[in-house]
């Protein structure tokens, strides 16, 4: 039995929403043409978010539906208050982020030898040292970077990942110059008395506000994993609207949380996330259309269904 550590409630009064469903799911959905990608980002970007994943500078050949980033950032409608983010890993990726005006980039690293190596065919050292030139333009360029890190729970490779192993290459992370690492549960195997003790050996050492977190729903545990967060004063929370994508490298990872299931959640709490639920779904419902697939929150089916009656 796992022993959960001491941990008082300490609900942050509003929480930023990292809206990641423009990247992180369509990459795993099928291809989309460009316009509907620009409409659906377009459509967020009304729902009062203020950050909005909308592009990856990666290998068209390992995620083809991330090749025309460059061109749906250009031509994007841009709202002052929202920061568009894109991925990119190396150096040829940064630049074409400048191209397309992110407002930040993200890099990403694993907290499990196994999944870096199926991932990126490196170790994770190496894939920090391969950072480092990023960095050092992200710094010339004063574009902020944020940091992913993925199975900060369990590996698929190498089974549970230690809080120590997390914290390690978290702070590496924060010390490169991230101002935030996004704590990935890959697989979905996270529960709240895991969250519990992996943020409360984090939060010994690091501040709250430098931590994200990014759940995936494979066995149901999201919203359960993100109350647990929230109770320990995490204010930042990785959502995909209608629970688009999942992760190509880890075998039986479903979608990720959805969007409109936090923020009905956030709400129901009384913590502001400046975000209309209403204008949320129907972009969710939208990009589903186009997907032909339903989308996977609950609060969003509940929604259309209580309009039908």
């Amino acid at each position: 039995m796992i022993k959960r550590p001491d941990t008082s409630c300490d609900f942050p009064k509003s929480v930023c929403i990292y809206e990641v469903g423009a990247r992180d799911g369509l990459q795993n959905e099928t291809c989309l043409p460009s316009q509907s990608k620009i409409n659906f980002i377009n459509l967020l970007s009304q729902s009062g978010l203020s950050h909005i994943e909308a592009g990856a500078f990666v290998s068209a050949k390992r995620v083809p539906q991330m090749a025309d980033s460059l061109n749906v950032m250009r031509a994007i409608k841009r709202q002052d208050n929202i920061s568009y983010s894109a991925l990119t890993p190396n150096i040829q990726g940064f630049e074409m982020a400048l191209s397309a005006r992110a407002d930040e980039v993200a890099i990403f690293a694993s907290a499990s030898e196994g999944f870096s190596q199926h991932n990126i065919n490196c170790s994770i050292s190496e894939s920090l040292k391969r950072f480092e030139p990023v960095m050092a333009l992200a710094q010339l360029h004063n574009i902020p970077v944020r940091g992913y890190l993925s199975c900060v729970i369990d590996c698929p490779y190498d089974g549970p990942t230690s809080a120590s192993q997390v914290l390690q290459i978290t702070k590496r992370l924060i010390d490169m110059g991230c101002y935030e690492v996004s704590l990935g549960d890959t697989i979905g195997t996270g529960t709240p008395i895991k969250v519990a003790n992996l943020l409360h050996t984090l939060q010994g050492q690091i501040s709250n506000h430098q931590i994200a977190v990014h759940f995936h729903n494979t066995w149901g545990q999201a919203l359960p994993n993100i109350y647990q967060a929230l109770s320990m004063g995490i204010n930042t929370i990785d959502t995909s609207v209608a629970g688009l994508g999942g992760c190509p490298y880890a075998p039986g990872a479903s979608g990720n949380v959805a969007t409109e299931d936090v923020v009905y959640l956030c709400h129901q709490l009384g913590i502001e996330t400046g975000i209309d639920l209403d204008t949320l779904a129907i972009a969710g419902w939208m990009i589903c259309q186009q997907l032909n697939i339903t989308p996977r929150s609950n609060v969003s089916i509940a929604m259309k269904a209580r309009q039908l009656q």
